[in-house]
């Protein structure tokens, strides 16, 4: 199992909208406003890293809104 963080910066007043359309995409598995440098955080659970990216590329990027994410991989220490 893959685990990814992506941090989502998005356009000003579009917060909620992104937060909703992005609750609901394939992999993400929870996402939560944020303040400060960034907007939102979303996890993102797949079987492989090439699928989180992959969905963040596809999927994410495309959100109305989103304006720059920053991924940030897992690490599983077991």
């Amino acid at each position: 199992m893959a685990i990814g963080y992506v941090l989502i910066n998005v356009q000003p007043g579009t917060e909620q909208q992104v937060y909703n359309d992005v609750k609901s995409l394939p992999h993400v598995t929870d996402a939560t406003v944020l303040f400060g440098d960034h907007d939102l955080i979303v996890k993102l659970e797949a079987t492989d890293l090439a699928t989180i990216a992959k969905a963040v590329v596809q999927h994410i990027r495309s959100v109305e809104g989103v304006v720059d994410t920053k991924t940030l991989a897992g690490a599983d220490l077991d």
